[in-house]
């Protein structure tokens, strides 16, 4: 097992796991699924439930059951019964991407984004056993793949409407980055091999030919045709899921994601995945670190590598940490070591909240607690997985190398 943890720091990065669940059990919402957590942890239960949150937290309470942590268990339990429940359209099939509190859907559109991480709240819990998720998994990779995929150009499709007979035109890059996280998962769990063919097409079109045709700085956003739409949103660039310009912290989670499927193709991957995976993380640091006068990953560059929005949001600093851990045990190259240390005594002195818990999720250019993009706090996958990657290989994925007792 490849890892930069010694056995001390493996020790500190179980024990900020285990204060991300503690901080984590407030958010199970009384009707179902698991609501936003405020700066204090409080859940927010006026506020709709969200799809994409509650699989988020199922995936990491399964997570969390694996590696022996009381209450986890029934935790993912409380996630599953609302996937199959209130956020599940029974008629049409796929989820609701949100919830009011009436019970009544915030949208009817389908969205690619949340059915992803559909498939890996489904694909963790069923590692888990616990019950009711292999058919969850089997449901969701059928709705992913067989309404979204786009077999012409190898990628999945945005948003469908609630009966997926009419198909909106703007096309993203950060549902197909996160289907290919799902379909990792799902590989591993199901020993599916064509779901890791899926992923490298993929790959293959965002990395190895979107990224070096735009220096690295991989687009967000596309037409229905898939041609970049470089200006998308350009007067509003602080979007949280479409941001104007290119997302600093999704070229590291790229490259992460191109490691961990090199890794599960072994002998069949492709060379330019770790080659590609290094420049995109040489890109990171070289227009997203510190790069306006303090430490942290600045939001989003524009197409000639300027600041756009210079908010750091936890999850790339979460990402750099992960990701720098995932090429040091590729390449066992002592950089990503002295980055990985850097990036972790960053998280440290300005993201651990070790008076109301959990990390901050936004902070501002001079690292001080901002809500431009985000508000509160509202999940901690990208926390808890930074946890978990140094301590795993790089293969099977996340949820499959706990069940299989990889974790070190």
């Amino acid at each position: 097992m490849a890892t930069v943890a010694s056995p001390a720091h493996a020790r500190w990065l179980e024990a900020e796991g285990d204060r991300l669940l503690d901080f984590s059990r407030a958010a199970r919402h009384p009707a179902g699924g698991f609501a936003w957590l405020d700066v204090a942890g409080r859940p927010q239960l006026d506020r709709p439930v969200e799809l994409w949150i509650t699989c988020r937290m199922t995936h990491v309470f399964s997570l969390g059951h694996m590696i022996g942590r009381p209450g986890c268990g029934p935790a993912a339990d409380h996630g599953l019964r609302a996937l199959t429940g209130r956020f599940r359209d029974a008629t049409n099939g796929g989820w609701y991407a949100g919830v009011a509190a009436s019970g009544e859907p915030t949208t009817r559109d389908k969205t690619a984004y949340e059915h992803a991480f559909v498939v890996l709240a489904a694909a963790s819990a069923t590692c888990a056993g616990r019950p009711g998720a292999r058919e969850l998994l089997t449901e969701a990779l059928d709705v992913l793949l067989g309404r979204f995929w786009d077999d012409e150009h190898g990628m999945v499709v945005e948003q469908w409407d609630e009966s997926f007979e009419k198909l909106d035109g703007y096309r993203g890059v950060n549902a197909n980055m996160h289907t290919v996280e799902a379909l990792l998962a799902a590989a591993a769990t199901t020993d599916d091999r064509t779901l890791l063919d899926r992923a490298l097409r993929i790959l293959t079109r965002v990395v190895h030919e979107l990224g070096p045709a735009h220096s690295w700085r991989l687009p967000e956003h596309f037409d229905e045709t898939w041609v970049p739409r470089l200006d998308y949103n350009i007067d509003t660039p602080a979007h949280p899921f479409r941001p104007f310009g290119a997302t600093i912290g999704h070229w590291l989670e790229w490259a992460r994601l191109a490691l961990h499927l090199r890794a599960a193709l072994g002998d069949d991957a492709p060379d330019w995945l770790l080659d590609d995976a290094a420049a995109l993380f040489d890109a990171s640091v070289r227009e997203g670190w510190a790069v306006d006068g303090a430490d942290g990953f600045v939001y989003t560059v524009d197409w000639d590598g300027r600041p756009v929005v210079r908010e750091r949001m936890h999850w790339v600093a979460a990402e750099a940490t992960a990701t720098a851990a995932a090429l040091y045990a590729a390449t066992r190259d002592p950089a990503y070591r002295t980055w990985y240390t850097t990036w972790w005594d960053h998280v440290a002195e300005v993201f651990l909240d070790t008076g109301l818990g959990s990390w901050r999720h936004e902070l501002d250019s001079r690292n001080r607690p901002s809500g431009v993009v985000w508000n509160g706090k509202p999940d901690t996958y990208h926390a808890f997985q930074a946890t978990l990657i140094p301590r795993l290989p790089l293969a099977p994925y996340l949820p499959a190398a706990l069940r299989d007792g990889l974790l070190g």
